[in-house]
């Protein structure tokens, strides 16, 4: 028996695949379980997902491949985020890019606010924070 492979995954979708049946694939074709832990696909928009992919690391490698070579962004995401609190500026920036909606502004006080427990670790608000209060930490394995 082959030894189970598993990874949290973050896909991108263009609006030419979120039309397509790209999970169905991976279950039928390679064999392949996932557990999507965030989605938000429209047809013919742009789409994000987070998910838990298992299965064999030769049927997950090929599933990968197949969903890059249809033009599916993929991240592996084995981290954590965490905040620094005194170097947020609470500028926002981060909250148009976390589609977990773990980041958001507070309309009263103006600050953003960050519940880890939506986060799914993708790493957008790593990118696009101006003075780096946004982190990555690295996790084992999943």
């Amino acid at each position: 028996m082959k030894k189970e492979y598993s990874k949290i995954i973050a896909l991108h979708f263009s609006p030419e695949t979120s039309r397509l049946p790209m999970m169905y694939n991976l279950a039928k074709k390679f064999d392949l379980t996932f557990n999507i832990l965030k989605a938000r696909i429209n047809p013919k928009e742009e789409g994000h997902m987070i998910l838990e992919l298992s299965g064999t690391e030769e049927d997950y490698k090929k599933g990968l491949s197949y969903l890059q070579e249809h033009g599916v962004s993929v991240q592996e995401v084995a981290q954590s985020i965490s905040r620094d609190e005194e170097s947020c500026l609470h500028c926002g920036l981060c909250t148009s890019l976390c589609i977990a909606r773990a980041l958001c502004l507070d309309l009263k006080t103006r600050l953003v606010i960050f519940d880890s427990s939506k986060c799914t670790a993708c790493g957008q608000c790593t990118r696009i924070c101006p003075v780096n209060a946004m982190h990555v930490e690295i996790n084992g394995d999943f």
